[in-house]
């Protein structure tokens, strides 16, 4: 008789392998508001378990909220919310306002939600044009989308970028940057277990023994390798 292997163990969801969600600072959201408001940043904050550095911000009616940071920002700096904001990193202000070629970060997928887009650190996504009641948006990824005019971004490029050109010099800083975010470390190599620990262990030498392609519906114990995979291998041309 087996036993549970590793994939099954992190997929029920213990305290084990979940990540300390409670320690975070909280939700960043672009807040609603009616007309041009101002801001002050009042910290520029650590947000345990994620890589982006939180802003908090305080707006004039003495109202609190969490933005994702961009390169610039600093504490004391003066933000600027609404239609009549000017054009500079660290404002908010509808995508209809922004003019083409502007780099931005933190856009709403439809107006009010307060923002779903491009929120990685070291990102931005590009205002590329305007069709009729649509703005073009080149997101990170190089692809296109039209979102509607209303819709609020912030002005700038997200900070953090190039933290993962540090490396982490030792084993431990690595353990503690995984167990933040839930994840298992150190994890070792399927075909270096034995078969009762997992499907590709066990043999004469590490090899899977069988092929790495599982089915989208095979049992948690099978689901390991290539999980409902179209293609494999090197892509040549």
């Amino acid at each position: 008789m087996g036993k549970r292997i590793r994939a099954q163990r992190i997929g029920r969801g213990s305290p084990t392998y979940k990540a300390k969600s409670w320690r975070r600072l909280g939700e960043a959201k672009l807040p609603s508001t009616s007309g041009t408001v101002r801001g002050e940043v009042l910290d520029i904050l650590h947000n345990p378990g994620l890589s982006t550095p939180y802003a908090l911000v305080r707006l004039e009616d003495g109202t609190t909220f969490y933005l994702p940071a961009c390169e610039g920002m600093r504490v004391g700096q003066t933000l600027v919310l609404g239609p009549d904001a000017p054009v500079a990193p660290g404002n908010v202000l509808p995508l209809s306002r922004l003019p083409e070629g502007t780099k931005v970060y933190m856009i709403e997928s439809k107006p009010g939600d307060g923002g779903k887009f491009v929120r990685a650190t070291g990102t931005s996504a590009t205002v590329i044009g305007r069709e009729k009641d649509k703005i073009i948006v080149q997101l990170p990824s190089g692809k296109t989308r039209t979102f509607q005019p209303d819709c609020r971004a912030v002005v700038g490029v997200v900070a953090g970028g190039g933290r993962k050109e540090k490396p982490f010099m030792k084993a431990g800083a690595k353990y503690h940057y995984m167990k933040a975010r839930g994840r298992l470390f150190p994890r070792v190599r399927g075909v270096a277990m034995n078969i009762v620990d997992h499907p590709f262990g066990g043999g004469r030498r590490k090899h899977a023994g069988r092929p790495k392609v599982v089915a989208r519906g095979a049992p948690p114990g099978q689901k390991v390798g290539l999980i409902a995979a179209r293609r494999t291998g090197i892509r040549k041309g």
